[in-house]
């Protein structure tokens, strides 16, 4: 006889393996960033034979790829696209410009650090990754996802008035809505 938590967990396995299998991107490209999605899937590199595919809207997509750097007026955007998204959700940061700020890193109106604002799941280094380098690290969210490690939709929901105080930092004039999830 198999008790609750053992049958959750087992559950949870099925689940995993289904949304690592069937990825839905949603991405925001700025910049250079965006110059080497179409490369990744087209059939040279053919991403969807990992399961990953394009999405036409936040709300179909499971993961939200940003490439390139953000402006402040950019991560209102991504934030509202976020928010959006149906959990789990993930987020991929592509580039160095989403880790540090890239060559952008000392401008006044750049994003230095994604991850203050929006938890990031995985980050592709380089200025730009090569469409390998993108495959790997969607296999590497893949392995995170079945594995239940990727989180950053509960880490957000969790810790949402610290990504709300550093988003409130930086933007100024938007009313952000207040979520009871």
């Amino acid at each position: 006889m198999v008790n609750d938590k053992e049958s959750q967990k087992i559950v949870d396995i099925i689940q995993n393996f289904a949304r690592q299998s069937s990825l839905f991107v949603l991405a925001y490209g700025t910049g250079c960033g965006a110059i080497e999605i179409p490369p990744t899937m087209t059939s040279r590199y053919d991403a969807e034979r990992f399961g990953i595919r394009g999405a036409a809207t936040p709300r179909q997509a499971d993961v939200l790829l940003i490439t390139g750097y953000l402006a402040t007026k950019s991560l209102k955007r991504v934030i509202r696209a976020y928010e959006q998204m149906q959990n789990p959700k993930y987020i991929i940061g592509f580039g160095s410009c989403t880790i540090n700020g890239g060559m952008y890193w000392d401008s006044y109106n750049t994003i230095n650090r994604l991850d203050m604002y929006i938890p990031v799941d995985v980050y592709i280094n380089g200025c730009m990754p090569r469409p390998e380098a993108v495959i790997a690290g969607f296999a590497k969210l893949q392995k995170l996802i079945q594995a239940g490690k990727a989180d950053g939709w509960d880490r957000y929901q969790k810790n949402l008035e610290f990504y709300r105080g550093n988003q409130k930092k930086i933007i100024h004039n938007w009313v952000m809505p207040d979520y009871n999830w």
